[in-house]
């Protein structure tokens, strides 16, 4: 145990469970190992430090040959591919968390202006009117367990408005909630958000006051002479470090046909 710097208990727990008995045991209850077996426990050892379970090491150590080792590493190696994979993932989730939260502590929430975007796509779930918020959330991560996100904050979320209601003054009818998904392995029955230009603002407060903040977005879009068309995507940006409704921060973007920049 001390030459292969483990604990004891660990060799007995070995031996109980037929993956490595000793040699010998005395009269005294020593048990004692033999050269060949200090090889065994390595094998053991290394196979556990990659997470082998003791079936499978108990299996290999059964019919320990070129074959069985080779076909467990590739299993191995397949596996901590998927591992790294993840990992950046998550790492690339983190600058992103990290360059968001040094974005929002510059966002200007009074200013409206003009940004260029990229397509993307989204996992829209219809809205029904009466429908509990909380079941339309979970429709939608329903929705996105067929786009094989691991976690919902893998994929920023949010609602839509047909900019037509936008007109009408029916600023509450949202039609929709989606999921951006930011590297689909499918494009089928995916809502596409057309790239080009949005008339991006902001909006800070409980959901109740949006409504005039759009009537400030459409009083500037007919001052500017522009032509909102689409719908209206809305996207919260930091429910991760709010502990009330009234600093929630609301990104609305709204597409604009043929503007003069």
């Amino acid at each position: 145990a001390a030459l292969h710097e483990i604990n004891k208990k660990t060799l007995m727990w070995y031996d109980e469970i037929g993956l490595l008995k000793p040699a010998c045991i005395k009269e005294n209850g020593y048990r004692y190992y033999s050269c060949q077996q200090s090889t065994d426990l390595e094998i053991i050892l290394m196979l556990r430090e990659l997470n082998v379970s003791l079936e499978e090491i108990r299996q290999f150590m059964e019919n320990r040959t070129i074959d069985t080792m080779e076909s467990l590493m590739t299993k191995k190696i397949q596996e901590l591919g998927q591992t790294i994979s993840h990992l950046k993932s998550v790492q690339k989730m983190l600058y992103n968390y990290q360059r968001d939260m040094q974005a929002l502590r510059s966002i200007n929430l009074d200013k409206i202006s003009l940004v260029k975007k990229e397509k993307t796509y989204l996992a829209a779930v219809p809205t029904t009117p009466g429908t509990p918020l909380e079941k339309e959330i979970e429709h939608v991560i329903n929705e996105t367990k067929k786009y094989q996100l691991r976690r919902l904050h893998d994929a920023s979320y949010g609602s839509m408005i047909p900019v037509s209601c936008l007109y009408e003054g029916r600023f509450e009818t949202y039609t929709a909630m989606y999921i951006r998904i930011p590297f689909p392995t499918s494009k089928k029955g995916l809502h596409i958000q057309p790239a080009g230009t949005y008339l991006q603002a902001f909006y800070k407060g409980s959901w109740d006051g949006l409504s005039e903040r759009y009537k400030e977005i459409l009083a500037y879009a007919d001052k500017q002479g522009l032509s909102l068309w689409d719908h209206a995507y809305e996207t919260g940006l930091n429910e991760l470090v709010i502990q009330r409704m009234e600093d929630y921060i609301t990104q609305i973007e709204i597409p604009v046909r043929d503007p003069v920049i």
